[in-house]
């Protein structure tokens, strides 16, 4: 049986001065980002494989670079599929014109059915700023869109993207700081939540000239061709769980056993609220649950 990294084991008793510094160091080391990583070409292949157009593909030194050209994009997956749990990875974007472009970095389980949690990063015409889409599918259906402007610019150094996942809640985070949470509501509000299919890891660079930019009004100029994002860094913290030989409830579904599990865990936090405050009063350009012209009843998840 393969266990998460960090892990930690609470006591009935009164928290020993240990207990605390261990708790302490669990929510630094969440919060920066700094639980080893996998890097390198070898450290790709531990974790990944291409799964489509492995052409496209150019390893160099701790980088796997992605290469979108008029004949085709490219994508990767993780060998094995987790529930619930955080996965990071380092990302430099497009350069220059990338307009209709799609970079991607996401979680999702197989099938028609599927749950999904998505980073896309829409490319720009030069000059102007990329917006952060993100996405969130349950049993199938997604329509759960918002998009981000950034505080930085994303195409000149790599950045840290991170999926939080726990029973609770979902964080969407960039270099530590949540952009997006989706809390389970499924109780409450009768919202369905993604907690029973576990998902692969996934990133992509592909074609998307149909919608990404500006509604699709601006597209793709192969003359800039090829369009490459580079991958770096990458961390799986989670549940690994292979859903036909293993049992989701006793593996990865009892409460405590796992740090993300743990009752520091069950919201964000002050510091964290008060940084999600930020960037929606800062950085949020559309947001589904505000949108009332597309939904003559607005989803039962933005009510409440």
């Amino acid at each position: 049986m393969s266990h998460p990294r960090t892990q930690m084991v609470i006591s009935k008793q009164r928290p020993s001065l240990c207990s605390l510094i261990a708790l302490t160091m669990m929510l630094w080391l969440w919060s920066s980002h700094v639980v080893p990583r996998v890097t390198g070409c070898d450290g790709f292949d531990e974790l990944f494989q291409p799964n489509w157009a492995r052409e496209h593909f150019v390893c160099v030194g701790d980088q796997t670079k992605l290469t979108l050209d008029s004949s085709s994009g490219c994508g990767f997956g993780s060998r094995k599929t987790y529930l619930f749990g955080l996965t990071s990875m380092q990302i430099k974007l497009v350069q220059g014109y990338s307009a209709g472009t799609v970079t991607a970095f996401y979680m999702s389980s197989d099938g028609p059915n599927h749950d999904e949690l998505d980073f896309e990063f829409l490319g720009n015409q030069s000059g102007e700023p990329y917006l952060v889409q993100t996405n969130v599918y349950v049993n199938g259906t997604g329509d759960r869109e918002q998009r981000h402007s950034l505080w930085f610019d994303p195409t000149t150094d790599f950045h840290t993207y991170s999926l939080f996942w726990n029973r609770r809640y979902i964080a969407f985070l960039v270099d530590g700081i949540p952009i997006r949470v989706f809390a389970n509501k499924e109780e409450s509000h009768g919202v369905p939540y993604p907690k029973n299919q576990p998902m692969r890891v996934l990133g992509s660079v592909w074609n998307a000239d149909d919608w990404a930019t500006q509604g699709g009004r601006v597209k793709t100029n192969w003359s800039h061709a090829p369009f490459v994002s580079s991958f770096r860094s990458f961390d799986i913290d989670a549940c690994e769980l292979s859903p036909e030989t293993e049992d989701i409830a006793t593996k990865c579904g009892q409460l405590g056993r796992y740090w993300w599990d743990r009752p520091s865990f069950n919201e964000l936090g002050r510091h964290r609220s008060r940084q999600l405050k930020w960037v929606r009063k800062k950085y949020l350009v559309y947001d589904y649950c505000e949108d009332k012209l597309r939904f003559s009843e607005l989803p039962k998840e933005c009510v409440g």
